[in-house]
């Protein structure tokens, strides 16, 4: 089976797995797991930020961010493709009370203008604009980077009016891969960011959080509160340095293979949009003759490919370290026989 259905599918290798046998281990929640404290000031020092908590996955890295952030009744602004918005089960307002405002960027990345006029005015009547949101890359515009000048001017937006900023780095390092950009210089006027390991480095599991020293005290606070302490939590966090370790050049094969089959795809008949394959990500559009995206899915899996319809007319498909150029050309070879007929 290939799967290009989402790098959130990568297996481990065995190398990454027999990592944890030789890890060092202790009581997370007594700061004596030594494993996991080493994970934790390798992402600070990568990202540029005092210090860092490890946590079991993104979605409890953004929303303990919003937590420690935000109060009740504050609002976020944010692309209206966002992770925080379509994928973590409305938690900002049922764990914190708070509310999304949304943008309607470019393949997830909005403007500083933008921001501006979302920005609301001081008011007993409306909520408070509290945090600002950047998703780097933005998976659902087809894995888009957010040019470091778009960041600049958004950041510096939000800090005229007060606004804490934080970014959603699944896939930073992927960005970095493809730009040669530092993730440091990419987080670097942002209040707090994450990263993953359980995408395209590969780890089972795990992402880690990074912001100030006091900041982190409190993320750790709220960790606590959500039932995500590990005790033992080196396991985990000895695949995550093994993927620092190893696993980064991976994020270049992964953007190039994304590359490759994205231009062959938008030579096949019935693609009508696709959208710039920056990373790994590859999302398009078929025309209204053509199989549904459903149906497209379902031919695929029957040969042992599988990718996402995410629409009625639209694909999603997505490199990692499950998948090569072998796969690749297959998948060139299913997809356009089905489109062909």
């Amino acid at each position: 089976m290939y799967d290009f259905y989402s790098d959130t599918k990568s297996i481990p290798t065995k190398a990454m797995l027999e990592s944890i046998i030789s890890a060092p281990l202790g009581d997370e929640q007594k700061g004596e797991d030594p494993t996991t404290a080493k994970l934790e000031a390798r992402v600070a020092e990568l990202l540029g930020k005092e210090a860092a908590v490890f946590m079991i996955s993104g979605t409890m890295c953004n929303e303990i961010a919003v937590k420690v952030h935000c109060q009740p009744g504050n609002e976020i602004i944010c692309d209206e493709t966002s992770h925080l918005l379509n994928y973590e089960c409305g938690s900002p307002a049922a764990l914190s009370g708070v509310t999304l405002r949304t943008l309607n960027g470019v393949n997830g990345i909005f403007s500083a203008e933008d921001v501006k006029r979302a920005v609301r005015p001081h008011s007993r009547y409306m909520p408070v604009s509290k945090m600002l949101l950047v998703e780097q890359t933005a998976n659902l515009g087809g894995g888009a980077i957010w040019p470091l000048e778009e960041i600049d001017n958004v950041t510096e937006e939000a800090r005229k009016h007060g606004l804490v900023t934080h970014m959603d780095g699944a896939r930073l390092l992927n960005a970095v891969a493809k730009t040669n950009i530092e993730a440091s210089r990419y987080a670097r006027d942002f209040d707090t960011v994450w990263i993953d390991f359980s995408k395209g480095l590969g780890a089972p599991c795990g992402a880690v959080l990074a912001g100030s020293a006091e900041f982190c005290h409190e993320a750790w606070r709220q960790k606590q509160a959500l039932g995500g302490a590990m005790r033992q939590s080196g396991v985990l966090a000895a695949t995550c340095l093994y993927a620092l370790d190893h696993h980064l050049e991976q994020q270049t094969i992964d953007n190039n293979l994304a590359a490759s089959i994205g231009e062959r795809i938008a030579k096949l008949p019935k693609v009508v949009k696709m959208l710039p394959v920056d990373t790994n990500i590859i999302i398009f559009d078929l025309e209204r003759d053509a199989p549904t995206a459903s149906d497209i899915v379902e031919k695929l899996q029957k040969k042992g490919i599988l990718v996402g319809a995410f629409g009625e007319r639209r694909i999603r498909i997505v490199t990692c370290l499950n998948v090569n150029a072998v796969a690749g050309d297959k998948l060139i070879s299913e997809i356009s026989e089905i489109l062909n007929n």
